[in-house]
C-alpha cells in the first residue's frame, strides 16, 4: 500500500474509531465504508475494515451485519489479493460481489 493509500485509510479508521468511542454508529459505519473501498487489495486492512464493521454490528444488535462481517472477514482474508468488487463499501446492505462507483473524492487515491 502506497503512502497515499495508508494515508488515507489511516483516516478514516481514526475517524471511524472516534465516532465509534462517541457511540455514533451510523456516521462511524460510513467511515469504515471510506476505509473499506481504499483498503479492498490489501489483506491486512481491508480484514480489519471489516473487523470494525463488525464490532459496530456487535454494538448495535444488528445481526444480518455481524453475520455479513463473519463471513466477509474470512473472505478478505482468502481473495483480497485475488479479486475484489472494485468500490464495494463492504457492509451486509450490499451484495459481496457487486462492484460499485467510487466515491470522487476517492477517486484520485485509487488511480494507478
Amino acid at each position: 500500500m502506497n503512502t497515499k493509500l495508508k494515508d488515507a485509510f489511516n483516516y478514516e479508521i481514526k475517524v471511524a474509531k472516534k465516532l465509534y468511542t462517541k457511540k455514533h454508529f451510523t456516521l462511524c459505519f460510513k467511515h469504515l465504508e471510506r476505509a473499506h473501498i481504499i483498503a479492498q487489495k490489501y489483506t491486512i486492512p481491508h480484514t480489519l475494515s471489516h473487523w470494525w464493521m463488525l464490532k459496530v454490528g456487535l454494538k448495535t444488535a444488528n445481526k444480518k451485519e455481524i453475520a455479513g462481517q463473519c463471513m466477509r472477514i474470512v473472505a478478505s482474508l482468502l481473495f483480497s489479493r485475488l479479486w475484489v468488487p472494485v468500490g464495494n463499501t463492504g457492509g451486509s446492505n450490499v451484495s459481496a460481489i457487486k462492484p460499485m462507483p467510487i466515491p470522487d473524492d476517492l477517486k484520485h487515491i485509487l488511480k494507478g
